[in-house]
């Protein structure tokens, strides 16, 4: 019994050992982003919160972890250490929207953004998106648009001014957990442009005179290289241009690229303009989540 004392005490040892080197590397790191922040202030860089790198550094963990410590459990750390450190670069916040029929944007939205970042609920998108416009919020949490819902929020994107938001995520990004709402997705806004990881879908929004068509428009699209994930129209006969189109496109479009002219020219002269309203790497899948067979 005196022997497997001593082991058990040995191994708890190590485990504190193990401990005081993890918290280590925490400091460690922290002097390492103070370090990014000190150069993007010299820069003048205002960009404080970078998805498309966030996404980067979870498909790199997920590609080289081994052993049985879960994958899922590994990204809410990696999550919380993420955000606790964007409130170097100044106050941090978001602006969720909520529903008492459906709560579980709160819960995709503190998953996201950290434990402890404050959080204030708005009933409606709008409020959502003017929160984030007025700098009210740094980042606004939305519902991801869908077939069966007629207020097409999105459409307060469709602004070429600086400082209007733009999607920059999708959530849940690391799986549903026991977020309340199982099966809810949102989107993340945030006035940036998005940034290309290999692993994207981009919005566009595509306003028109004339009724054109989702036909015409996934041809249009087809001739520049891309094909269309997710479909919705707003059509306000009081607003010109009356029709507006938002398209999910698979893979990234680069924000006033070439591709978007091209897109225009073969849409068209009913097309009024096309606005890029940003996008998102696509979250971690089951796969991506599910146990490494190798190793290091």
């Amino acid at each position: 019994m005196t022997t497997e004392n001593e082991k058990l005490k040995d191994l708890r040892g190590r485990i504190d050992d193990i401990d005081n080197r993890i918290q280590d590397l925490l400091m460690e790191r922290t002097q390492v982003v103070e370090g990014v922040r000190a150069v993007k202030e010299k820069e003048g860089s205002e960009v404080k919160i970078r998805p498309a790198r966030e996404a980067e550094i979870f498909f790199r963990l997920m590609e080289r972890h081994s052993g049985s410590f879960p994958k899922r459990e590994m990204a809410r750390i990696w999550r919380e250490l993420i955000v606790a450190t964007l409130s170097f670069e100044g106050p941090f916040s978001a602006a969720v929207y909520y529903s008492e029929d459906d709560p579980g944007f709160w819960d995709m939205a503190r998953d996201q953004y950290g434990s402890f970042t404050p959080m204030a609920r708005h009933t409606a998108p709008r409020r959502v998106v003017e929160a984030v416009r007025n700098g009210d919020a740094t980042v606004g949490v939305v519902p991801l648009p869908r077939h069966d819902e007629n207020e097409n929020w999105w459409r307060h994107l469709v602004d070429d001014r600086p400082g209007t938001p733009r999607v920059i995520a999708r959530l849940p990004f690391i799986g549903q957990g026991n977020a309340r709402g199982a099966g809810s997705e949102a989107l993340v806004i945030c006035p940036i442009e998005q940034e290309q990881t290999g692993r994207d879908r981009s919005y566009l929004a595509i306003e028109a005179e004339s009724d054109i068509g989702f036909n015409v428009i996934e041809a249009a699209l087809s001739q520049v290289g891309f094909s269309p994930a997710f479909n919705q129209m707003w059509h306000d006969p009081n607003r010109p241009p009356g029709w507006t189109y938002l398209v999910e496109v698979f893979g990234f479009i680069e924000p006033g690229g070439q591709s978007v002219t091209r897109l225009k020219e073969s849409l068209g002269k009913d097309v009024v303009r096309i606005v890029h309203i940003g996008g998102y790497a696509v979250p971690l899948s089951d796969n991506d989540l599910a146990p490494n067979t190798g190793g290091e």
